[in-house]
């Protein structure tokens, strides 16, 4: 039987170490948090560790799903660290919507003990992640994957080779790039449509059956703007970090990207105002505010 670690339970980590527990792998976990991966535990039949290394002792794979890539970096060093635990011939496979320059310094880091990696970020929200039908972004050697596939199939319906070590990320960022592009410009148009006397349900209404639409005027919208709900899904802080990460690629690549870099500023901006807690579509208030207006 294979045996998985999975370090981080958070809002999409926890449905997805679910799928992995109910798809009858050995799972043992860590939060930082660790009353939460006790409780998961208890709930999923799996070993709850005090520390990283405690938690990869002896696994097959490792599974991170973090908040950034420096997180899981920083989690690899010490006596209590990833790699005071880990066993050579593991894989570590990291879900982390992360940036390509640091998962290749890890996965170069992990080489260094015998440890294959991927960068494997998943896209789907934490509905897709309990359904175990992620978009799952592969970025590392083919034969990594093939080894990770069984566990990835777990949470994943859609799993893409995109490419050498840091490709996964780089497309998740520019995945987020877009949606975030989509929020702004959405919340920009429907602004002025609504300071001109158009109600924002007949023009969405218009949009999505034209060239327009997305999936942000799709569901986004509907179900989020103009029902003023703003459920909390996906913070704004990391939809934040997710295009800052796509800007720093565009530059890198020496691509031009005016608007990719506006985006980042707007939703740096929308960050800092709208504070850590708020869902990323709150990123409307911001536009609302300065266009005086109410999308509803």
């Amino acid at each position: 039987m294979t045996t998985v670690a999975f370090l981080g339970l958070g809002a999409i980590g926890r449905p997805m170490a679910s799928r992995v527990a109910a798809a009858g792998f050995e799972l043992t976990v860590w939060n930082r948090t660790p009353g939460r991966a006790r409780e998961f535990a208890a709930q999923a039949g799996a070993r709850a560790a005090d520390t990283p290394a405690a938690a990869v002792r002896g696994a097959d794979v490792v599974i991170t799903c973090l908040s950034t890539s420096h997180n899981v970096a920083a989690l690899l060093d010490g006596p209590d660290g990833i790699l005071a635990g880990l066993r050579r011939g593991a894989l570590f496979v990291d879900c982390t919507s992360g940036d390509p320059s640091t998962s290749a310094r890890i996965a170069e880091r992990l080489a260094e003990f015998g440890v294959a990696f991927i960068d494997a970020p998943v896209s789907g929200g934490t509905s897709g992640a309990e359904k175990g039908i992620l978009t799952v972004m592969v970025g590392g050697e083919a034969a990594a994957l093939e080894r990770a596939r069984p566990v990835l199939e777990s949470f994943g319906r859609k799993i893409v080779h995109c490419g050498a070590v840091g490709a996964g990320d780089a497309v998740k960022a520019m995945n987020n790039a877009m949606l975030a592009i989509h929020v702004w410009s959405t919340g920009e148009c429907l602004a002025a449509l609504s300071r001109a006397g158009v109600d924002p349900k007949v023009a969405l209404d218009v949009i999505n059956a034209s060239s327009g639409r997305s999936n942000t005027s799709e569901n986004l919208f509907p179900e989020r703007v103009l029902s003023r709900r703003f459920p909390r899904t996906f913070r704004l802080a990391l939809l934040d970090k997710d295009i800052g990460i796509a800007a720093q690629v565009a530059r890198e690549q020496k691509i031009a990207s005016p608007v990719l870099q506006l985006t980042a500023e707007l939703f740096r901006m929308a960050h800092a105002e709208l504070g850590e807690d708020a869902d990323h579509v709150e990123a409307v208030r911001v536009i609302e505010r300065l266009g005086d207006t109410e999308i509803k």
